[in-house]
């Protein structure tokens, strides 16, 4: 027999879930419209892959999550796309949100599956890979994908499966009869799971008010290792935590998850799920849902597609509108009052109560707290509720954390006995909601301060860059002007000229020279033909001194054009200053340009004049 232990708190509400069991599970049949949200789990909302108009097969993927975590979603049934747009969705609030809404054609033909008879054959990537496309996630509580939930890091392996039949809360029967009619899917599915995660235990936690689940569970388990265990009836035994502690005896830490102590727990509906997703190639399209309440004259439970509306399911239940007083979606300690029946059931719902004024009064109005202690007796997760519901009402947040306030599993059992009416989940609530909006806005600030120092050091980076640039351009300027004065010193000692005035000067004085010389050769000649009429003495141009005087010209010229473009690049205030040196420069090359050609043409006539002498 397997070891029990037990939890600290809880709660024994009334069941009521004899409501609920004298019919088999129905099927409720195809709506005439669906409305499919695209987003019915924890993690990113689906893409739609399909558009206004297009015809689908059930089964065929409409909506997928390419980035984040996520599953996709799979049209019911046949049809033709209506429209993608905002609708009504379930939650507390009333909201709406994006979905896609399907208009059956009736036929309900299946696109192509693809069933696996042996998964042993496969990789269990391959298998976690089909669970992922079937869409499958969490069925019995906040919807996390299973793909992940069945992939834990390497590690934290886990040593012991739990499979979550207990269904403690009043008026939903759904796994009960699933598990009463459909026990071979149950340990189908249980199976496939123990397969990737290779637990040393499996377990399958039902509540003693279910025997008949739990006789049908033992036959389908003959032949295997999986344990059935039979836990006391009390409320919130199916919470993951406490159901972990009852059949381990260990607890999460705070703040962690059941894979850090080496346990995972699986609910029923998506044990059958994943045996569907293998064996059939099904993907998750609908799922049962408890249809409960004195205000139904056929209550049960039905096999629903997804997207159904909850209008419809009412009808088919046979709801009497003159009896019903609220329509809560869930259950009675942790659902939530509906504000329309326009809602689509998705993977996450699992009962819709119609009750009367009797069977489920009005709250009356919130006294003040007494400070009887009965909140903290019954808390399974042993918090204050007393502190949390002070520090929450008066907005002290990070108290509240600071007490755990994230641990609170909102069961209700301290709203439940409260004598003086508080509602203390919603307040949870409230506080775990604001809080969440502070981090994200922290997060949101934190991500903008640290793309405003990115910006910040790129700017500082590019400005050092611009500085180094301008250095080296300096300190080649710099050594250009060393070059050149060293040059025109070292020309200056040797008597050259350094400039286009100095080269000037030097022709003059070297034409000067060279006609004293002629002159001098030729006085003999001159006293011997002093009647002879004299002829003009042409000027030998020195070729060699203006072609280096051209070559100076032009090198400084290219300086200055240098020293323009760097300060055009520095937007300088002395761009129209260098501007007019280049000019200036560029009239002087061209001057020595035309006197060194002007030379050449000269010598080449003296040669030839010479020549025919």
């Amino acid at each position: 027999m397997t070891q029990l232990w037990n939890f600290s708190g809880g709660v024994h509400p009334a069941e009521h879930k004899q409501l609920s069991t004298a019919r088999a599970i129905q099927v409720a049949g195809i709506p005439g419209q669906l409305v499919i949200p695209l987003q019915q789990h924890i993690g990113e909302p689906a893409e739609p892959v399909v558009a206004v108009g297009d015809y689908v097969l059930k089964g065929q993927k409409i909506a997928d999550v390419i980035h984040g975590m996520g599953v996709p979603v799979h049209a019911p049934t046949s049809g033709v796309i209506e429209s993608v747009g905002d609708h009504p969705v379930p939650h507390p609030s009333g909201m709406t949100d994006k979905c896609i809404v399907l208009k059956p054609d009736g036929k309900d033909e299946w696109c192509e599956r693809y069933p696996i008879s042996d998964y042993r054959k496969l990789d269990r990537d391959q298998v976690l890979g089909i669970i992922h496309s079937a869409g499958i996630s969490g069925m019995g509580g906040a919807g996390f994908p299973t793909y992940i939930k069945l992939k834990p890091r390497r590690d934290r392996k886990v040593d012991t499966l739990i499979l979550n039949g207990a269904e403690c809360e009043p008026y939903i029967t759904a796994d009960d009869m699933t598990m009463r009619e459909r026990a071979d899917e149950v340990v189908s599915g249980l199976k496939i799971m123990a397969w990737i995660l290779r637990p040393e235990r499996c377990v399958i936690g039902i509540e003693d008010n279910k025997p008949e689940a739990a006789a049908a569970l033992r036959e389908a388990t003959q032949g295997t290792k999986i344990e059935i265990a039979i836990v006391p009836t009390k409320y919130p035994s199916g919470g993951e935590k406490q159901l972990i502690q009852i059949l381990t005896g260990m607890e999460v830490p705070s703040g962690g998850i059941p894979a850090d102590i080496g346990v995972m727990c699986q609910n029923i509906g998506t044990a059958v799920a994943v045996s569907r997703a293998i064996f059939e190639g099904t993907p998750l399209i609908a799922r049962i849902v408890t249809l409960t309440g004195e205000a139904l004259e056929k209550p049960g439970n039905f096999d629903v597609l997804l997207g159904t509306s909850v209008d419809y399911l009412l009808e088919q239940a046979g709801l009497q509108p003159d009896r019903a007083s609220r329509l809560v979606l869930g259950g009675p300690m942790m659902g939530y009052t509906l504000t329309t029946t326009a809602v689509p059931i998705t993977k996450t719902s699992n009962c819709i109560i119609a009750a009367t004024a009797s069977e489920l009064p009005a709250p009356p109005p919130e006294q003040a707290c007494i400070r009887c202690g009965q909140c903290a007796e019954v808390c399974p997760m042993e918090l204050l509720p007393q502190q949390l519901f002070w520090h929450a009402k008066a907005t002290e947040f990070e108290k509240a954390e600071h007490l755990n306030l994230f641990d609170c599993i909102e069961c209700g059992a301290c709203s439940y006995v409260c004598p003086s009416a508080i509602p203390l989940v919603q307040y949870y609530r409230y506080a775990k909601g604001e809080i969440r909006v502070q981090r994200a806005e922290q997060l949101k600030a934190d991500r903008a301060r640290e793309r405003f120092e990115a910006r910040q050091e790129r700017l500082e980076r590019e400005q050092q860059e611009k500085d180094l640039r301008r250095k080296e351009r300096a300190k080649a300027a710099s050594e250009a002007q060393a070059k050149k004065k060293a040059e025109a010193e070292k020309a200056a000692a040797n008597g050259e000229a350094v400039d286009e005035r100095g080269a000037k000067s030097a022709l003059v004085e070297q034409a000067l020279a060279r006609k004293k010389a002629s002159t001098e050769a030729a006085q003999p000649a001159q006293q011997a033909q002093v009647d002879a009429p004299a002829e003009p003495v042409q000027e030998i141009p020195d070729i060699e001194a203006l072609e280096k005087q051209f070559s100076q010209a032009q090198s400084k010229l290219e300086t200055m054009q240098a020293m323009l473009e760097d300060a055009k690049t520095q937007q300088a205030d002395n761009v129209g200053k260098l501007e007019r040196a280049v000019a200036k420069n560029h009239d002087r090359v061209k001057r020595a340009e035309d006197a060194l050609a002007d030379a050449r043409k000269t010598l080449a006539a003296q040669s030839e004049t010479q020549s025919i002498e």
